[in-house]
Order: C-alpha cells, then sequence, then structure tokens
C-alpha cells in the first residue's frame, strides 16, 4: 500500500494551521507536507511533528508573494538575489523539521520576459539550489503545474522538466510529480510513471476534473496506486487535493482504492 502524506495546506483547512497536525496524526496520516514553513516558528513546528509522531515529507521554497498571485520565482531574472536567499531559508527549515527534501516553483514568466531568458534563468537558479541543498543532505525537486489553473507557469510538462534535470546536471534533483497536473496536461500517467522512475523524486495527487478526492473524477486510482506499487515506487504520494467537503468525510477513498 503507498504511504500517503497529508498536505496540511488542502486538508484540515476548517482549523487552525498548527492544529492540522493532531488531526492528520488521528486520521491516520504518517506523513505530513505544506506549501511553505516560514510563517511558524521552527521548533514549534518540529514540536507539532514529534509531537504527533508525524514525519515532515516536503515543503516549497520560498516563492514570492504567494497571497499577491505569485507562484514562484525561479524563472525571474530580476529575483535571483532573493531566490538565493530562499534556498538558504529553506535549508534552514528543512534541517529543524528533518524534511529530506524540497519543492521548487519555477513561477510564471513575468511580463516582457521572454521565453529564453527565464529558461536560462531557471537553470541556474536549480543548479545553484541542487548543490547547496546537496551539501545540507536535502534534495531538490521541481512541479510541473498545468496551465489551466496557472495560465503562465513556466513549467508544465514532465519532458521539459526531465530536459531541464539534464541541462542542470545535478544528481540531487528529481522530478515531483502531481498526478493531476499531470492528468490535465499529458495523461499516460502509468506509462510516465514507469518510464520515469528513476527521475521522480516525489508524487502527489488529486483526482480531475475538480482537484478532489481519488474516486471522484475520472483518474482511475484503484489501477494506478496497484501499479504505482509494482514498478517499485517507495516513496510518499502527497494528498494535494481540495476536499469536496470535511476532510474527515472523505477520507474513505484510502481504503476503498489503495
Amino acid at each position: 500500500m503507498p504511504k500517503f502524506a497529508a498536505n496540511l495546506s488542502m486538508l484540515f483547512t476548517e482549523i487552525d494551521f498548527l492544529d492540522r497536525f493532531q488531526a492528520a496524526a488521528q486520521a491516520g496520516f504518517k506523513g505530513v507536507e505544506y506549501l511553505f514553513p516560514y510563517a511558524y516558528d521552527k521548533q514549534e513546528l518540529a514540536r507539532r511533528l514529534k509531537d504527533n509522531g508525524l514525519v515532515q515529507v516536503l515543503h516549497n521554497l520560498p516563492a514570492g508573494d504567494w497571497e499577491a498571485g505569485e507562484r514562484g520565482i525561479a524563472c525571474h531574472p530580476d529575483r535571483v538575489e532573493e531566490f538565493r536567499q530562499g534556498v538558504a531559508r529553506a535549508i534552514e527549515y528543512a534541517q529543524a523539521l528533518d524534511c529530506p527534501q524540497v519543492n521548487c516553483l519555477a513561477g510564471k514568466v513575468p511580463a516582457g520576459v521572454d521565453s529564453a531568458t527565464a529558461h536560462r534563468t531557471f537553470v541556474e537558479n536549480l543548479r545553484h539550489a541542487a548543490a547547496e541543498l546537496k551539501k545540507a543532505g536535502i534534495r531538490l525537486v521541481i512541479e510541473p503545474i498545468n496551465t489551466f489553473d496557472i495560465p503562465g507557469f513556466f513549467l508544465s510538462r514532465t519532458d521539459q522538466a526531465l530536459a531541464i534535470i539534464a541541462e542542470v546536471g545535478s544528481d540531487n534533483l528529481r522530478v515531483q510529480y502531481d498526478i493531476y497536473h499531470a492528468q490535465r496536461m499529458e495523461g499516460e500517467l502509468g506509462n510516465t510513471i514507469s518510464k520515469h522512475l528513476g527521475s521522480i523524486g516525489h508524487i502527489q495527487l488529486a483526482d480531475n476534473p475538480g482537484r478532489n478526492e481519488p474516486g471522484t473524477g475520472e483518474i482511475n486510482y484503484r489501477w494506478l496506486f496497484r501499479h504505482i506499487d509494482a514498478v517499485g515506487y517507495d516513496g510518499w504520494i502527497g494528498c494535494e487535493y481540495k476536499p469536496a467537503a470535511r476532510t474527515e468525510d472523505g477520507l474513505g477513498w484510502i481504503q476503498a482504492l489503495a
């Protein structure tokens, strides 16, 4: 059976963030992930993890002004110093939380920046981040995100991510394969996971359409979970979906499909 991690930015949102750790543990999760830890004290987050017997699976690098609509700055040529400062901050948090990997959101291509410049900036930033994180024993992943939900997002397909990883040339860089985003952009979920398993550092899920629980849409999760097990993926699968109602009311998919 896959190892599922609760995404605390998406699940249990009816309660305060710090209380979601206990809620996740009570619901049976052994791991958690979330967008950003930076608004909270490192020691307090570490205490919540320890008190609830949870593993911190993943968080993101700082990604600009999220509330203003920014979704990463790694492809922004005028934000390189800010990006590098964010890498250092992410390392501090990941070490305090014993988090083994962090995700880099490429961001939306800024107005007036051509695709070649955005690409070059992203590659150079990833080289820096992968090297710094490797020194700290932390892996870096990059996530293709569908351009229906986030128009203009620079990194949107698995093949694009793999080509960038090859160009960066680091053994500390992998793909974060989000099943929902991949279904919207390209399909071929089972074949892609099989073919590129060695390049996949983390998997996330949601169904489509709607980005709700598995079993609510078109993706055959019963088959896909068995396939993921069969090909030998032994990492965590982050539950990054929008519950159709209360989180607890929709968790039956785990027993029904996994």
